[in-house]
């Protein structure tokens, strides 16, 4: 199994890295107030992902937080009664 991991990583790897390289040309990103950016569109959609990422993530965080509080709060009422027993 962890051959097929490997090899199925290495065919990723590969498909991407031509990706990266067949879309190596500088494009541009225009901001407002007249900023712009130029970068490789891969890069670019590599940066616009991971930001995605980071994104998705930082709003889940709230829920996340608020579940573990209600995770300790139960553990300790477990353990509270178990020892009124």
């Amino acid at each position: 199994m962890r051959t097929l991991y490997t090899v199925l990583g290495v065919l990723l790897f590969i498909l991407l890295l031509g990706f990266a390289f067949k879309n190596a040309e500088p494009v541009e990103l225009a901001y407002y107030l007249g900023y712009s950016w130029k970068a490789p569109l891969s890069l670019m959609l590599l940066v616009t992902f991971f930001s995605g990422i980071i994104a998705g993530v930082v709003a889940c965080l709230g829920s996340l937080i608020s579940q573990r509080r209600k995770l300790l709060a139960l553990e300790k009422e477990i353990k509270n009664l178990k020892m009124t027993k």
